[in-house]
């Protein structure tokens, strides 16, 4: 009989963009509860042992952050399996480095590095918009925010950009056609484009239309769809390939360019 939560996940159940092998053992690390969902979050002691590399083992990663070494949006975290998610800034003050959890164009979170100034701050997508206790508006943002006092003009789908030093919202992103956008779901998953059009399905899911800089049109629906910049000039930056996704055919030329490239020198 099973009787509360789970505590264990096998490492066949773990997410795929975790990119966990099979047979290093049965398990993988269960993301803590927190501000991200558990199959679209990566835990820390996986970005830090199998991404980074800073640690060789489970016993290193908890000593990296038992002596409080790493800060997740400018807090001290010390739970090896704290869930980071889309946009999350991870900073290593020791170091001087910092991270902004970004997904590529095959959908996994990828290490991006940012310099301190671009780590002061994240983007938030708006989920809701409510008045509270005593009519206070608030805001609750895609990381589980609750934001008080929020812009008037902020709506939902609205992406709002948020001070990690005081937690107010700094400036927001209305999402409109022409500001440019990332998807954070489905089969374009990491793409990054410019909004076309917005197609509204009443008791349905609203489709919304995207075009990247390759002039290739997509379509996801709404709820996959990240407002990161207004008109064509992203507020954050994007990793190496700039979230524009290569045919099959392209990904062959460039992997044989590199090798010959490589051969000739």
């Amino acid at each position: 009989m099973a009787r509360g939560p789970k505590k264990h996940m096998k490492r066949l159940n773990a997410p795929k963009h975790w990119m966990l092998d099979k047979l290093t053992g049965t398990y993988a690390p269960k993301p803590s509860s927190g501000p991200h969902k558990q199959r679209e979050c990566l835990p820390l002691i996986i970005f830090l042992r199998n991404r980074l590399k800073y640690a060789l083992n489970g016993r290193e990663v908890r000593s990296i952050l038992m002596q409080r070494l790493i800060k997740v949006d400018g807090k001290v975290r010390t739970d090896s399996t704290f869930p980071t998610g889309f946009l999350d800034v991870i900073s290593i003050e020791k170091t001087d480095e910092h991270f902004r959890l970004i997904y590529d164009i095959k959908g996994r979170f990828t290490v991006h590095r940012i310099n301190a100034e671009e780590a002061k701050f994240k983007l938030g997508k708006v989920r809701r918009v409510q008045l509270g206790q005593g009519g206070i508006p608030f805001a609750v943002t895609h990381d589980g925010r609750t934001i008080r006092y929020p812009d008037p003009l902020v709506k939902v789908n609205d992406s709002v950009k948020i001070d990690l030093e005081s937690g107010k919202i700094v400036d927001f992103i209305k999402f409109e056609v022409g500001n440019v956008a990332m998807v954070t779901g489905g089969r374009n998953m990491g793409r990054v484009g410019i909004i076309t059009h917005r197609e509204r399905h009443h008791g349905g899911f609203d489709i919304v239309h995207v075009k990247d800089a390759k002039e290739r049109a997509f379509a996801t629906r709404l709820t996959n769809v990240f407002v990161i910049g207004d008109s064509n000039k992203p507020w954050i930056s994007l990793p190496k390939d700039k979230g524009i996704k290569l045919t099959i055919a392209e990904e062959r030329d460039v992997r044989r360019e590199k090798a010959a490239a490589a051969a000739s020198a």
